[in-house]
């Protein structure tokens, strides 16, 4: 006779992006990867403040720079 239980499933934890929490990243959790709705929202907040941006810098005012028109 067989005692495993086959129905047992380890859950995949991952890191919330926002807070560093444990995270079940699996169907189940709808806030995946974040933790919680909370979570979610603050990463959310910060893409529409544009707080995430790719560095970069700025061309001289003076430099022609991506108008063809000016080329």
């Amino acid at each position: 006779m067989s005692t495993s239980n086959s129905s047992t499933k380890t859950q995949r934890l991952v890191a919330c992006p926002t807070c560093g929490g444990d995270s079940v990243f699996e169907p189940v959790n709808r806030y995946r990867p974040f933790c919680s709705e909370r979570c979610k929202q603050v990463d959310f907040g910060s893409w529409a403040s544009e707080n995430f941006r790719m560095p970069v810098e700025a061309p001289p005012d003076d430099q022609e720079f991506g108008d063809p028109k000016l080329q």
